[in-house]
């Protein structure tokens, strides 16, 4: 031991299926327009607005691919018989395969890892096996014991991609997808693996989730006719999260690992955070919370002035959008008004168990393209202190960025994401 930190991991390869795009560059052009996949349900008796994936087909997502053809085909025989939010995760880590040229300059498959997060992704598969069963239990299909557990995502993405190194699941509520990033990364800098997809899982949420939600007051409801709009996060208007779907992929490297294939980092994952509240129950904690964003500067080496973006968990709950105000005060002192801020949930809806994959993307291609994404439906921010991305993009070339994914239980976490030349 040199006494040294880690190296940090860099990213390779990014992938994404999502109610805005079906891929990278859809999903950038969306961000920059300021589009939202956020739609009105039309019930009275559930969410306000949601942001599903509409028109998904794995075979164009395949036909899409550059990739050899017996990697196609394993994934079409393999990610066709499962449930569709494998599919979209299927398209979203062949995507990110290719673009870090994985098929091209292959790295060992025993040091290539694999990190599902997500927790509890089967329910609604579950919901929709239950009257098969009910009409005639021999008719249940003999997959099904595989699919309803959340470890069929790291079965099936591994058959398909020929991994064999290190693979789990990772669970933390709505910080699964930041606690997904934090584990490959551990995995790269403690050099257990040379390469890790994190995969944020889609989650399709079952009547009894959605209704959890609702009568807990976490997610906005659409309320009798007449009933406004919920406001976008941050807004004064804002009332509850609005619920997405989303698979996400990232490719974390080592500098060594990168080097050696040719391959170029997009991003570098410079620190990360984690901490608990203690905390059994849904109410979040600023002190948590800036704990976490400390640990990420603290591990960076870096200084709350020199973070010039915050992606934010941002989920339009009145408390929650208060409480990481909050936290940003305690973490960054007098420079918290400085950075730019924003919400990509405006844009995708809070997409839950890989949110935080989604927006570390999102941070990424702010990043590497030179922009802020707006932040839909903002038009009277909650705390004028703070300096909030406005109805268009913003020209801006940060060099660090905060993305910050906390959950239910006192889970809290911050990814510390820096440009290559930061």
């Amino acid at each position: 031991m040199n006494g040294r930190p880690p190296a940090p991991a860099g990213i390779t390869g990014l992938g994404i299926v999502c109610s805005v795009a079906q891929d990278v560059d859809g999903f950038a052009a969306a961000l920059a327009a300021g589009a939202s996949g956020l739609r009105p349900t039309g019930t009275a008796d559930g969410p306000a607005l949601t942001a599903d994936v509409d028109g998904f087909s794995l075979e164009r997502a395949l036909a899409a691919r550059r990739l050899p053809a017996h990697l196609l085909g394993t994934a079409a025989r393999a990610a066709g018989r499962s449930p569709w939010p494998l599919r979209a995760a299927a398209a979203a880590a062949l995507e990110a395969w290719e673009a870090a040229g994985l098929h091209e300059a292959p790295a060992d498959p025993d040091r290539i890892g694999l990190v599902v997060a997500g927790n509890n992704l089967t329910e609604q598969h579950t919901e929709q096996q239950r009257p098969r069963y009910q009409r005639d239990p021999a008719y249940l299909p003999a997959r099904y014991a595989l699919h309803h557990q959340d470890t069929d995502h790291v079965g099936t993405l591994s058959h398909i991609l020929g991994i064999t190194g290190e693979g789990c699941t990772v669970g933390g509520a709505s910080a699964s997808g930041n606690l997904g990033v934090i584990t490959g990364a551990r995995l790269v800098e403690a050099g257990a693996v040379d390469v890790c997809l994190v995969v944020g899982a889609l989650v399709e949420l079952s009547l009894l989730q959605t209704r959890g939600y609702l009568t807990l007051g976490a997610m906005a409801a659409a309320g009798p006719p007449g009933t406004p709009p919920p406001g976008a996060p941050f807004d004064a208007d804002h009332r509850g999260f609005s619920p997405g779907q989303a698979a996400a992929v990232v490719v974390l490297e080592s500098a060594a690992s990168a080097r050696t294939r040719g391959r170029a980092a997009s991003a570098v994952l410079r620190g990360h955070g984690s901490a608990l509240d203690g905390n059994q129950l849904a109410d979040p904690s600023a002190a948590g919370e800036a704990r976490a964003m400390r640990t990420a500067l603290r591990r960076a080496g870096l200084a709350a002035r020199e973070i010039g973006y915050v992606n934010t968990h941002g989920t339009a709950s009145p408390l929650g959008d208060r409480t990481e105000l909050a936290a940003l005060r305690l973490a960054l002192g007098d420079e918290a008004g400085t950075p730019w801020i924003n919400s990509t949930k405006a844009v995708t809806g809070h997409c839950l168990a890989s949110a935080g994959v989604v927006e570390a993307v999102a941070t990424v291609l702010q990043l590497e393209r030179g922009f802020v994404h707006p932040t839909p439906g903002l038009r009277r921010p909650i705390d004028p202190g703070y300096r909030f991305a406005g109805t268009a993009a913003e020209d801006a070339r940060p060099g660090f960025a905060l993305s910050n994914g906390f959950g239910f239980g006192g889970f809290n976490t911050s990814l510390l994401l820096a440009r290559p030349d930061a």
